[in-house]
């Protein structure tokens, strides 16, 4: 729904702003306000009235037939930039014949823009660019920089992020809400967790002593993580969504695995596991805890920790 109003608002924008300046002008044709200055700004003035009137009538209809919180937000924002497309053409058409030439008018423009409007291109070209290409949606989980989080809004100029990470541990909520303008995604690397594949690799890593009979833990480790991970497993294996097939991703395999190495100190099994982003702490915990509990019950699997040998020698001189 949302889509087709965009698109036919999009279609008839021009039209619409054509016939509003003829209508809004046509009553003060007599009274030669069009054509001055005066003029000029009571007609912008008013059309910048009737399209906000407009707007919230529309938004009011929206909010009494409209029950799902998402689709309210969308018609709100579809519905704001399609008035301020509308208001823009016709303001423009208003105050167009009142420049000498194309070439005045584009001349001006591009000089202030470029000393005074600098910032506010960039985020603007910033908000182009998230709007066509999509590198990320409300509701992605995406990390720009330093900052990581869920995404909850995109304006104009900016877009926010409900923060994950910080000082709280295992991509968890910090509850702090973070602004960001868009001009950032053109001058660092963005990390969207959620488009394309929306599931994460994660690994815990088991240390084990030598003395342990880790083939056979390497074996239970395995069956305790392909148990609890085969509902993720099937679903990421299963056809993707059209909106997921823009990026040429192909994993093999996707199911659990567990990968031997020595340390120092011991033999490291390294469990390897798919889980959804926001499932990454409630997955190591339960796998955790069924790894304590395997080892707790296995008198041949012991944890490896750091761990000091003295030797005195009870011979005299």
């Amino acid at each position: 729904m949302i889509t087709g109003f965009g698109e036919f608002a999009r279609g008839i924008a021009r039209q619409t702003a054509q016939e509003a300046t003829t209508l809004i002008q046509s009553p003060l044709a007599d009274l030669d306000m069009s054509t001055t200055t005066q003029g000029r700004v009571f007609v912008s003035v008013l059309v910048i009235i009737l399209l906000f009137v407009l707007r919230r009538a529309l938004l009011a209809v929206v909010s009494r037939t409209v029950k799902d919180p998402t689709s309210r937000y969308k018609w709100a924002k579809t519905s704001a930039y399609v008035a301020s497309l509308i208001g823009l053409v016709v303001v423009i058409q208003i105050w167009f014949v009142a420049l000498r030439s194309l070439s005045t008018f584009l001349g001006l423009l591009s000089a202030g823009l470029a000393i005074a409007l600098r910032d506010v291109v960039a985020n603007f070209a910033g908000w182009l660019f998230i709007l066509f290409s999509r590198p990320f949606d409300l509701g992605d989980r995406i990390q720009i920089g330093t900052h990581a989080g869920d995404v909850i809004d995109r304006r104009i100029f900016q877009f926010s992020i409900m923060e994950i990470g910080n000082w709280v541990s295992a991509d968890h909520s910090t509850g702090r809400v973070i602004h960001i303008p868009n001009q950032r995604v053109f001058l660092e690397p963005l990390a969207n967790y959620s488009a394309g594949f929306p599931y994460l690799w994660n690994e815990l890593e088991v240390l084990l002593t030598f003395e342990s009979d880790w083939k056979q833990a390497k074996s239970l480790f395995k069956d305790i993580t392909t148990e609890s991970m085969k509902d993720v497993v099937a679903e990421a294996e299963a056809p993707r969504k059209k909106a997921d097939q823009r990026l040429l991703i192909h994993y093999r395999t996707l199911t659990p695995a567990v990968y031997t190495s020595v340390q120092e100190s011991g033999v490291l099994l390294t469990v390897r596991y798919l889980c959804r982003p926001r499932e990454r702490r409630d997955t190591g915990e339960e796998l955790w805890e069924e790894i304590l509990q395997v080892v707790e019950r296995t008198d041949s699997i012991q944890f490896a920790y750091p761990t000091q040998r003295r030797i005195v020698d009870s011979r005299s001189d």
